[in-house]
């Protein structure tokens, strides 16, 4: 094991810490907030945000239209893969920024169409990292484990304990799985959806809002990915140094 592994293991255990530390007065403020704004957010809203949900998770699990050119990233150390996935992530925040600017100046409409515009952004995000971290996600039980990096980046207090036990013991847990891909009996789509909408509706509804729309958006998403970055990393880092020779 070279510096830099200890290094990193050390990242990873204060990463956990604070992942699963309990709610503070904040968090748990901030969950009172979402629960109204989710009072009062139209249903034609919600429905857009489940039916883009559904639709990625399922184009994810099914279909291979995401996943890299190319062989994985085989060979390299892992600072190496802890560098370019910086530079991706930092591609992919300002490419979210953008997307979120140009359709947050567009009001109400445009705003909900934000929603499966990033979904989409932050799973292609996902993608491309899993390879550079020399995983294939032509096999679709890799597929699936972004799923689960999905939720534990936007998931709740009381779900993030058993997502990441998942995470951590990955190749355990592919032992349960379906053989077959097209099984999805064993996702519960509207908790995803839920916990998904629920972890990014303060910052995401304040898009909608005329005149400040656009600034908002940028800000938003630049922010989500920078969530989902961290956690992924993280997420790949934990099975790259449990799985030292896969190369």
């Amino acid at each position: 094991m070279d510096l830099y592994e200890k290094q990193v293991r050390l990242e990873i255990q204060r990463w956990k810490r604070e992942l699963l530390k309990p709610a503070g007065i904040l968090e748990r403020t901030s969950k009172k907030v979402q629960d109204r704004v989710n009072a009062v957010i139209p249903e034609k809203v919600h429905r857009t945000i489940t039916a883009a949900v559904k639709g990625i998770v399922k184009s994810t699990l099914l279909g291979i239209e995401l996943v890299p050119k190319g062989q994985p990233q085989h060979g390299l150390a892992l600072k190496q893969r802890d560098e370019k996935a910086r530079e991706l992530l930092s591609r992919y925040k300002k490419i979210a920024a953008a997307e979120g600017a140009g359709t947050g100046a567009g009001g109400i409409l445009a705003g909900m169409a934000d929603f499966p515009a990033l979904i989409a952004i932050k799973m292609k995000f996902l993608f491309e990292l899993a390879h550079l971290y020399g995983f294939d996600t032509r096999d679709y039980r890799e597929r699936l484990f972004l799923l689960y990096v999905f939720q534990l980046a936007f998931s709740s207090q009381e779900k993030r304990p058993e997502l990441l036990e998942t995470i951590v013991h990955w190749e355990q847990h592919v032992e349960t799985l379906p053989l077959s891909e097209r099984s999805l009996d064993h996702i519960n789509w509207e908790q995803f959806q839920r916990e998904y909408r629920d972890s990014i509706d303060f910052r995401k509804m304040l898009q909608l809002l005329p005149g400040i729309g656009a600034v908002v958006g940028a800000w938003a998403n630049y922010g989500l990915l920078e969530d989902l970055g961290k956690t992924g990393m993280n997420c790949f880092r934990i099975r790259h140094i449990e799985r030292p020779n896969q190369g």
